[in-house]
């Protein structure tokens, strides 16, 4: 076994995949011994804990960050992962629905920002929002995760809305950088693990 297929058959392991999976992008990369395979793990392992969030939190994030990226296998590892970490149901749907929520506000707030118009800052929304109400992981965890989704999948507006928001809540900028790096892992994870 070469060093490339043991980094896959320990990542794999790590997330409870059959040491025997193979896509195109694992195979690809086991094929050319890329480099790159030893990054992706050590990437991975370093969204499980955090100095400014804890393990349940680094959980939930992967779950929505996943579920936002259509990623079986991923929330299948996160889902486990949030659940061991103590999540309960309620926390565990929350970070599936913030996922969704955020998915339409991303595209329709895009959509109103690209095309600068006031007409369309003038008409409702008419987008049921009542999950950012009251969260049951917090007001200020589900801006977080809100956060997280939306640097994801690209939403200026939304980043800074809620970046702000954030900020006046008192989080740490250190506490919103973690997010968005455990985002942006789990998303890179997924480009490989799926």
């Amino acid at each position: 076994m070469n060093e490339s297929t043991e980094i896959i058959t320990e990542l794999l392991q790590s997330l409870g995949i059959d040491a025997a999976y193979r896509n195109q992008s694992l195979t690809l990369l086991e094929n050319g011994e890329s480099r790159y395979l030893r990054d992706l793990k050590l990437n991975f392992t370093s969204i499980l804990t955090s100095e400014h969030l804890s393990t349940k939190e680094c959980a939930l994030l992967g779950l929505s960050t996943a579920i936002n990226n259509n990623n079986a296998l991923l929330t299948t590892f996160f889902t486990k992962y949030a659940e061991e970490q103590e999540a309960n149901a309620a926390d565990i749907a929350e970070a599936v629905g913030c996922a969704s929520l955020l998915a339409s506000n991303n595209v329709f707030y895009r959509f109103r920002h690209f095309t600068q118009k006031e007409k369309y800052t003038q008409i409702p929304a008419r987008i049921r929002m009542q999950l950012m109400m009251k969260p049951v992981t917090g007001k200020e965890f589900f801006e977080l995760m809100s956060l997280a989704i939306s640097a994801v999948n690209g939403c200026e507006m939304c980043v800074n809305a809620h970046e702000d928001s954030l900020i006046k809540l008192g989080t740490a900028e250190e506490r919103i950088f973690d997010a968005v790096r455990i985002a942006s892992l789990v998303t890179a994870t997924g480009k490989i693990v799926f």
